[in-house]
């Protein structure tokens, strides 16, 4: 059953907060996008925030959900395909391919929603607050867990702490592969070099970076 008219204005309308704070929220930064100037950027009315989201931190947090929740379902299921049999060790470069690629496709997206966001993340990422860090690690904490579970079945002589600390390192190049992309833009341009990468190089790029840290693991003596 379709749903009412009134039913689809107020579903517009929640769509509308969403986009108009992503964006501000991207270029501005949470603490400096006022709800006014979030509801003048969606044409709604202040009382609409609370009607859909309670207060600005329950916008905050559709915002991230939003994006978050499929982005890291995504990664899940790639996971799945890579440890199908609990008896079989895992790939390593398809866990690695698992983690970058949804993540490094939504900067590359013609969608400009995902682009916005893809700044938000490398904004939140360098400049967070406790009560962000608090969101992200809700978010991330399932994928946390399930890939570092899986990369200790492919480094088992590998201390728990070592695991952790080199997913933290993998975590960090990604995020700054999606939120210093235009640095990299800059830097060849100035070297006169042609950035001619698509999404299939820049995942292969950044999985055999990430594949030669991993490895490092064997040559090394474990605590």
């Amino acid at each position: 059953m379709s749903p009412e008219p009134s039913d689809r204005h107020s579903q517009d309308t929640k769509t509308a907060l969403l986009d108009a704070a992503e964006k501000l929220f991207a270029h501005s930064g949470i603490a400096q996008s006022s709800l006014r100037s979030i509801t003048t950027g969606a044409k709604a009315n202040l009382a609409s925030v609370n009607y859909h989201f309670g207060s600005k931190e329950g916008l905050v947090r559709a915002v991230f959900a939003r994006r978050l929740h499929p982005l890291n379902q995504q990664r899940l299921d790639l996971l799945a395909r890579c440890a199908r049999d609990d008896r079989e060790i895992p790939d390593l470069q398809c866990l690695l391919r698992a983690f970058v690629e949804p993540a490094v496709t939504m900067i590359s997206s013609d969608d400009t929603g995902d682009r916005e966001f893809a700044k938000l993340l490398g904004r939140m990422l360098f400049e967070p607050s406790n009560d962000l860090r608090a969101l992200i690690m809700d978010e991330f904490r399932e994928v946390s867990e399930q890939f570092t579970a899986e990369l200790s079945r492919v480094f088992p002589a590998a201390s728990q702490q070592e695991i952790v600390w080199r997913f933290h390192f993998m975590v960090g190049s990604l995020a700054h592969t999606v939120a210093g992309r235009y640095m990299i833009s800059h830097r060849l341009e100035c070297l006169q070099l042609t950035e001619d990468e698509d999404v299939e190089t820049l995942i292969n790029r950044l999985v055999g970076f990430l594949q030669t840290g991993w490895l490092g693991i064997e040559g090394e003596a474990m605590p």
